[in-house]
């Protein structure tokens, strides 16, 4: 049996291509799992575009099936750990990266890699929630597990109009907090405000170096963007706060000084989800399982078939895309 997904390749004088192939099941049997998944749908995180356009060396084999994200039905399971049928979500763990993923129809994976679909979510929500939901959801937890409370203050989520910024908004939203939306695409004011978000700035001063000490504006921070918008989040973080740091799209620098730290007491916690705990998944999941709105994923969410990944993909490196996009990865030429 055979399968269509998207392969990466390189060849002897490194050159780069992204295509759709089809795959003969045994040599996907050859990866290194021990549970054989029928992939429903799979998602394009930021991570994935940089995969598929060749953009970050993030792939360490070649070839590869790209997919960080991706959720199906078990059919056969080497451990018993489960069974046939059961609906599973995977999220990292290095797929798309050494492992391959689940841009493609079929995957194997380790059993360790995955966690049940929760009942209260559609197969087709997980993926418009994926990773980036998902790590929205363990820096939520963060905050919560924190101490923040909604009348401490308001919430500044960076890069709101992105996958993990979009799910911050609406669930921290839902959760009672009035959210501070950052934005680079000012169009966008209409869909931050739809997600629950109670003011909209422009990223731009952020994205600019600044002072060490900042007005105390925050209760806390979800921050994507990294750089001079992590430094000046810090410095603009209320006494006691907390910024949780989960990305890095402007950039991995972190040019500012331990002066919100020490003076004002910020805890920068760093939260990262290609190796989180089991239990954490569970609980990120369940998180948003219990306070997401699911009417908002619809708004979210855009569906995109493997044809359409490298297109995204390019668009989302360029900063031209907003919320999430679910491959359905049973719809291809």
């Amino acid at each position: 049996m055979s399968f269509k997904a998207i392969v990466l390749e390189k060849d002897e004088n490194h050159g780069f291509t992204c295509s759709i192939k089809t795959v003969p099941q045994q040599q996907l049997l050859a990866q290194q799992g021990d549970t054989l998944i029928e992939v429903h749908y799979s998602s394009i995180n930021y991570k994935d575009a940089l995969a598929l356009t060749n953009k970050s060396p993030v792939v360490r084999q070649w070839p590869m099936i790209p997919g960080i994200d991706g959720v199906g039905c078990v059919i056969e399971s080497a451990n018993g750990h489960y069974q046939k049928g059961d609906m599973v979500i995977l999220n990292g763990w290095g797929c798309g990266e050494t492992h391959w993923g689940c841009l493609g129809q079929y995957a194997y994976l380790k059993s360790q890699w995955l966690i049940p679909l929760p009942q209260n979510i559609t197969p087709y929500q997980s993926m418009v929630l994926g990773t980036a939901g998902y790590t929205a959801a363990l820096c939520v937890k963060r905050l919560l597990d924190f101490g923040i409370k909604p009348q401490n203050g308001a919430i500044l989520v960076t890069g709101a109009s992105g996958g993990v910024g979009s799910v911050a908004v609406a669930l921290l939203s839902k959760l009672g907090y009035s959210v501070t939306a950052s934005t680079s695409k000012m169009d966008d004011q209409d869909y931050l405000r739809k997600l629950g978000a109670t003011n909209i700035i422009d990223s731009q001063p952020l994205k600019q170096t600044g002072k060490p000490l900042q007005k105390e504006q925050w209760a806390a921070v979800v921050d994507v963007v990294g750089s001079h918008t992590l430094a000046n989040a810090c410095a603009q973080t209320q006494y006691g706060g907390i910024v949780a740091c989960c990305g890095l799209a402007q950039g991995i620098d972190l040019p500012a000084t331990v002066a919100p730290f020490i003076l004002r007491g910020v805890t920068l916690a760093g939260v990262d989800s290609v190796m989180a705990t089991y239990q954490n998944r569970l609980a990120a999941w369940q998180l948003l399982s219990q306070h997401l709105d699911a009417s908002m994923l619809s708004h979210i969410g855009k569906t995109i078939t493997l044809n359409d990944c490298n297109d995204i993909a390019t668009k989302m490196i360029a900063g031209q895309i907003k919320g999430r996009y679910v491959v359905d990865v049973n719809k291809c030429i």
